[in-house]
């Protein structure tokens, strides 16, 4: 019996390379939001798709793309509250929590009569649901993120840094934040059925803080973040197939556990300078 014995399933084979397009694009979208302080938007966001599956279920639609539609419109909700509105940042991300929730459980009732397994698989990620169109999908969005990424990085980057310094480059605020909060829609739904909605915001942050810590530039941390990002959705992944967990829990205590292992060696290390220069003056 070979460890990669799991290759041989045909939903693992999906399930890994949708892990890995989660795992390396996540990142790219949360080092913005950790930049502009906004971790949880992930999370707001997430949870008003559950709205758009419930729509999906109830009308019979692919759950994929009502989480997108639903990701989006919740999205462009938030940052207009924030942009528009008396109401703080905060405020409007709960009332998105709260107000998503309620909705894709009651639309997903009406439909089966009990939300709880419906929903299961869409909140904890599942091995087994990716299928063919899911991948294709995933695939699609992943590249549409990295492209995003690609064309428009160093303006989400001056906007996400100072906006105020960049409206006085030129830059179209209002287009770049409301791509920022489109981009985060976008990475939600490519990671619902891998991670789940509850913790795919957990991908989009932890590897970005975990290379934080050694990366000395964007770029660094970009790259660097990715990596962990991808090395955690892998070894996540894997291991909820070994013990019969949902890959979401799995994945996430990856990356924390990589992250626990990045700061006790870059502890070490800063001791270890801090002795030399201590030695040197000595």
């Amino acid at each position: 019996m070979s460890v990669l014995d799991f290759l041989d399933y045909q939903f693992m084979q999906f399930a890994l390379l949708a892990a890995s397009i989660v795992g390396l694009t996540a990142p790219l979208v949360g080092i913005f939001l950790v930049q502009r302080r906004l971790a949880l938007l992930g999370d707001g966001i997430g949870h008003i798709a559950l709205t758009g599956i419930g729509i999906a279920v109830l009308t019979g639609q692919a759950p994929i793309w009502g989480a997108l539609v639903a990701a989006l419109c919740g999205a462009i909700l938030v940052e207009y509250l924030r942009a528009k509105s008396k109401i703080a940042g905060d405020t409007a991300l709960s009332i998105i929590f709260y107000g998503g929730i309620a909705g894709g459980v009651l639309l997903t009732s009406i439909r089966t009569g009990s939300a709880g397994s419906t929903l299961s698989s869409y909140l904890f990620g599942s091995l087994t649901t990716v299928s063919q169109s899911d991948l294709i999908a995933v695939v699609l969005l992943g590249l549409g993120i990295a492209f995003t990424v690609a064309m428009f990085g160093r303006q989400l980057l001056a906007v996400s840094v100072d906006p105020e310094h960049a409206h006085v480059q030129g830059l179209r605020l209002n287009f770049l934040s409301g791509l920022i909060a489109t981009l985060s829609a976008v990475t939600v739904t490519v990671g619902m059925r891998a991670v789940g909605l509850l913790l795919v915001s957990a991908i989009m942050i932890i590897p970005v803080v975990s290379a934080q810590q050694f990366a000395k530039s964007f770029r660094q941390t970009a790259i660097a973040g990715s990596i962990i990002g991808w090395v955690s959705a892998i070894i996540g992944l894997v291991f909820s197939y070994y013990i019969d967990v949902p890959p979401g829990s799995s994945i996430v205590l990856t990356a924390l556990g990589i992250f626990t292992i990045i700061a006790i060696l870059v502890f070490i290390l800063n001791l270890i300078q801090r002795k030399k220069v201590t030695d040197g003056f000595a």
